[in-house]
């Protein structure tokens, strides 16, 4: 029989605030997690050898944090000063070290595509700016300037000559502003695009549901049944996605996604309805601005600079039906997938809110700013 702790743990409505949030932080260390969720277990009045079995530690850990929390709440769960002073490195060591990973290895001749700690700390000894450093103490010093030498993204420099031209006249419309004036109540915006070869993926073997100490279990091979594009246009401010499906990607279809929009109400009425589209075959250059205005007067097309579709709004709503709809993916044939992309938007449209659009003409002045400075100093700046 377990002995009962003297320790009663009692929680303010705000202690257990942080203490739930803690708790739930996927991203915090695995210490913080496990300390939140012994008091909150503690609090709901479970003895030490139950929380220990639960959460899976000795129950002497479980004991240590009762006890601490019980004595110096919130301030009793971080972790207290160690005896023993730790080796100290000159300011410009730690310096250089972390400009060494700054830098490509390249740059200094060592044949790799980035840095780790273990070989930053390799090469640091081996330039002579230190007799010994363990890789856990430069870790310890990028930690604290948040410096990440082995991750990496991928992105793509803007060329565009027009760049802060074109991107702003899309800001704009997100803010519902076309030069310089505001939009009425019968003006829309729309963000629109395809993707193309999405596959119809059968897999050989039927996935397997999560249980008891077990992922949910995804076969790995499958058989191909076809490709198709799927169209799709997003009201930025009303939050309304239409879609539709076809063989492959072209004008053909992107215009029957058009005229699927403009003869439905509110678009069929209004007074002006902006499409917001990349430089995508389907609707590039000049001919696809002057065959939108011929067959809808209404309709004005909008270019995004070369290259950045991260500027479109609707790569977001494909992010979420990417991740919502189609994978993990198993279909039986082409038809599945089409039915699953045609009752995509209906239960998206159900409860979507317009995204939460922060980057502005501010933010672009900044961001083009830090791009010229990685330009030749011949080039043109993109900053206006």
């Amino acid at each position: 029989m377990s002995r009962l702790s003297p320790y009663v743990i009692e929680l303010s409505d705000a202690e257990r605030a942080v203490l739930e949030e803690r708790s739930r932080a996927y991203m915090a260390p695995f210490a913080v997690v496990i300390r939140a969720r012994i008091v909150l277990l503690a609090a709901d009045g479970e003895p030490n050898t139950v929380i220990a079995q639960r959460l899976d530690v000795a129950v002497s850990v479980a004991s240590k944090w009762r006890k601490r929390f019980a004595e110096s709440g919130l301030d009793g769960l971080e972790d207290r000063r160690r005896s023993g002073r730790p080796r100290s490195f000159p300011a410009p060591v730690v310096a250089e070290v972390k400009a060494m990973a700054c830098e490509p290895p390249e740059a200094r001749d060592v044949p790799l595509s980035r840095w780790s700690s273990t070989e930053l700390a390799a090469q640091a000894v081996a330039e002579g700016l230190v007799d010994s450093v363990s890789a856990s103490t430069v870790r310890r010093w990028l930690h604290a300037d948040a410096i990440r030498p082995w991750q990496h993204r991928s992105w793509i420099f803007p060329r565009d000559p027009q760049f802060a031209g074109k991107a702003a006249r899309v800001l704009d419309l997100y803010a519902r502003i076309w030069n310089g004036v505001a939009l009425g109540e019968d003006e829309y915006v729309l963000s629109a695009d395809e993707k193309s070869q999405l596959q119809a993926l059968r897999r050989r073997h039927p996935e397997l549901p999560p249980g008891p100490d077990r992922t949910r279990r995804v076969e790995f091979e499958y058989r191909r049944g076809g490709t198709l594009a799927y169209f799709g246009a997003y009201d930025v401010h009303q939050a309304q996605l239409f879609g539709l499906t076809a063989p492959k990607t072209g004008i053909a279809p992107f215009e029957a996604l058009v005229e699927q929009v403009m003869t439905t109400e509110p678009y069929a009425s209004a007074r002006r309805v902006f499409w917001i589209v990349d430089n995508g075959s389907s609707h590039n250059g000049a001919r696809s601005i002057d065959r939108m205005r011929a067959r809808w007067p209404t309709a004005e097309l909008v270019h995004l600079p070369i290259h950045a579709s991260w500027l479109n709004q609707i790569e977001i709503v494909f992010s979420i039906l990417g991740r919502k709809a189609l994978h993990p993916a198993d279909f039986a044939d082409l038809d599945a997938l089409t039915a699953r992309l045609a009752a995509f938007a209906p239960r998206f449209n159900a409860t979507a809110t317009p995204f939460d659009w922060r980057f502005g003409r501010a933010e672009l002045a900044d961001l083009c700013r830090r791009l010229d400075m990685h330009r030749p100093a011949a080039t043109r700046p993109l900053a206006a």
